[in-house]
């Protein structure tokens, strides 16, 4: 293989970021990625003894997939081969390479990323941010409260009706995904903070009426945004460096139902999984703490 046949791989290449700056206004970053990624696939194909991009075909696609396992991290093989189906659309837009299927990364998985829960300390923390002599910061205080002691997803906080809230029960009744209605319990420091925000804080928040349990600032509906705010200005407040989310709150609850010796389909009911595959996935127990545990509880473990 020579200069030539190395030029007609960088020359497609060029043209293909061309495109991206003039036609698409990728950033130089987005460029220069997209230029190492493509630069490493004609490396391969002329490895194979390809002399252009439109010399490939289903086996070599496959071959240089199978080059991008590990110890290649799932995420990188994807980026690859995103950049290479990226060239070879722009390629068959401009009527070169007609014979090459597209690259595809189907099937390659990517880890599932589950937030690690909240120390107790640092929930303590947060959770103590809002100023409760204000009526705002009693519904953010109660707005936190109810999505870490209930496990609630945001939407279904910031949808929860008015009608939904049973203190006679000390429970509440959520919809959640797939329409599936789950009944779930409050915690008593859950319930004195939703009750003070309903009686000192929602009616001066209110300006007209709504069915709904958290109000905006305005008087209106919490949006789910407002609520990823609220959340993000006191994590910031609490001087907590790393993000934190609604459904870190959420998984904290999990977790911490978990570590105190909850049975797992119980938890799966709570948080409204349809699978307890969803749920052991979503709580990721320390391994050490779940073989402690059985140790302790299982009857032929002290045999």
């Amino acid at each position: 293989m020579g200069l030539e046949t190395q030029d007609a791989f960088a020359d497609s290449i060029e043209w293909f970021l061309d495109h991206l700056r003039a036609e698409r206004g990728a950033s130089d970053h987005t460029v220069n990625a997209y230029g190492t990624d493509l630069a490493a696939a004609a490396r391969f194909f002329l490895s194979l003894g390809l002399a252009q991009w439109d010399e490939a075909r289903g086996d070599h696609l496959q071959q240089f997939r199978a080059s991008l396992g590990p110890p290649l991290a799932p995420t990188t093989a994807r980026r690859k081969l995103s950049a290479l189906r990226s060239l070879y659309k722009f390629l068959q837009k401009n009527r070169i390479a007609l014979d090459t299927p597209l690259p595809s990364a189907a099937g390659i998985r990517l880890p599932k990323r589950v937030p690690k829960a909240l120390p107790f300390a640092v929930l303590e923390r947060l959770l103590s941010a809002p100023n409760t002599s204000t009526p705002y910061g009693l519904r953010d205080r109660a707005l936190m409260e109810l999505v870490y002691g209930a496990g609630l997803r945001v939407t279904e906080a910031t949808t929860l009706r008015m009608e939904e809230v049973s203190l006679d029960t000390v429970s509440i009744r959520v919809t959640g995904k797939r329409g599936k209605t789950r009944l779930i319990p409050l915690p008593s420091g859950t319930l004195t903070w939703l009750v003070r925000y309903l009686t000192d804080a929602r009616s001066q928040l209110l300006k007209r009426p709504s069915p709904r349990v958290f109000v905006a600032d305005r008087g209106g509906p919490l949006s789910r945004q407002r609520a990823f705010n609220i959340l993000a200005d006191l994590a910031t407040k609490a001087g907590i460096e790393h993000h934190v989310s609604p459904h870190v709150l959420r998984h904290t609850y999990a977790v911490h139902l978990l570590e105190g010796g909850a049975d797992l389909r119980a938890v799966q009911e709570l948080l409204g999984h349809a699978s307890l595959e969803t749920t052991q996935v979503y709580t990721q127990l320390d391994l050490d703490k779940v073989a402690q545990n059985y140790a302790q509880a299982h009857p032929r473990a002290h045999r």
